[in-house]
């Protein structure tokens, strides 16, 4: 009777132990679609943690302070690349874990930042512009004067509350290059800002601009593409567009971190991501454009179709791909940045 008691709670501490294996993924919030990641963990038997963060410094942070050793997954930027690679908190990945690989646009394959995709599967790209309430038939001079030219002003406005996007755009609209390291191009772009900083509403992120134009407290704002094609399908009253000095173009990257705990599984997801069908929902889910040729005939016809997501050829010639402008020049935007904020 004892040994079948000894075995009978044997099998039941056995029930109570969690034999699945852990995934531990950093992404944005409300980046990924649910369903695919039950999807997942019902194919791998396995449990998905996820973790947040809303800017790269956040990531960059989080990974620098231990996470490269916590997480096994992580979205990276692309031109956040080479930093966090040359600090050594990206593993290389092993190419011959994610045959899925071959499903990306050439345009997404050997990058500058990122020779051989070494580091990161790119997923998703957007860009940024402007999101603005337009009036019935209101025409719209489509230029970063409506935020660096009080003339032009059409009403309360919103900066952007990010160190590059916001002193890239008005270095395009004095005519610079927006990937800039002349200190006196750079510092006429601060005083632009700080100019238009007195005439602001204040900085806020996409996704806190969006919500305040849809709620009609501003009529303009910096935004991401996908904010502001949400916002679009929300209120047809407003309307994102690319400026005609240009814009900022980056990807998303699935990357495993140098210490990651579950590394085989981590290039399981990654792969699982890059299916065709897979790749298309996760475009789908955030209005977002993928980096997956074989994922584009299954993208939502109507987002194909939408020049808030995939831009015409036109506007693609005016974005500019962002590019890792060193540690040097990035302490100088910093430096920029805190003089702006601080006046």
């Amino acid at each position: 009777m004892k040994r079948y008691l000894l075995i009978l709670i044997g099998t039941l501490l056995a029930g109570c132990s969690d034999p699945k294996q852990k995934l531990n993924i950093l992404v944005y919030p409300q980046f990924l679609d649910p369903g695919i990641v039950a999807e997942f963990e019902q194919l791998f038997d396995c449990k998905v943690t996820q973790d947040f963060f809303d800017t790269p410094e956040v990531l960059s942070g989080k990974l620098g302070g231990g996470g490269d050793a916590l997480y096994d997954v992580a979205l990276v930027l692309s031109d956040a690349l080479p930093s966090l690679s040359k600090r050594g908190l990206l593993a290389p990945l092993r190419h011959e874990n994610i045959p899925n690989l071959r499903n990306l646009d050439p345009h997404f394959i050997n990058t500058p930042l990122d020779s051989g995709n070494r580091f990161g599967a790119p997923n998703t790209w957007n860009f940024n512009g402007l999101y603005v309430r337009r009036t019935k038939n209101q025409v719209i001079d489509e230029t970063f004067g409506l935020i660096f030219d009080p003339a032009k002003q059409l009403g309360p406005f919103y900066l952007f509350d990010d160190t590059t996007m916001c002193i890239q755009g008005a270095l395009r609209f004095k005519g610079y290059p927006g990937n800039n390291t002349n200190l006196m191009q750079l510092q006429e772009a601060r005083d632009l800002v700080l100019n238009a900083k007195k005439r602001a509403l204040g900085f806020a992120n996409p996704s806190a601009s969006m919500s305040r134009i849809l709620a009609r407290e501003a009529v303009l704002a910096f935004a991401i593409n996908v904010e502001g094609a949400r916002g679009m399908r929300e209120d047809p009253e407003t309307y994102f567009f690319v400026p005609r000095e240009g814009g900022d173009i980056w990807f998303d990257n699935f990357c495993v971190p140098a210490r990651a705990p579950h590394r085989d599984l981590a290039e399981k997801f990654i792969n699982y991501l890059l299916d065709a069908k897979v790749g298309a929902r996760v475009a789908d889910f955030n209005l977002a454009a993928t980096a997956n040729k074989a994922a584009l005939e299954f993208v939502n016809p109507s987002d194909r179709t939408n020049q808030a997501i995939y831009p015409p050829p036109e506007v693609m010639k005016r974005l500019e791909w962002s590019k890792d402008l060193g540690e040097k020049v990035t302490k100088l935007y910093d430096e920029i940045w805190t003089q702006i904020k601080s006046k």
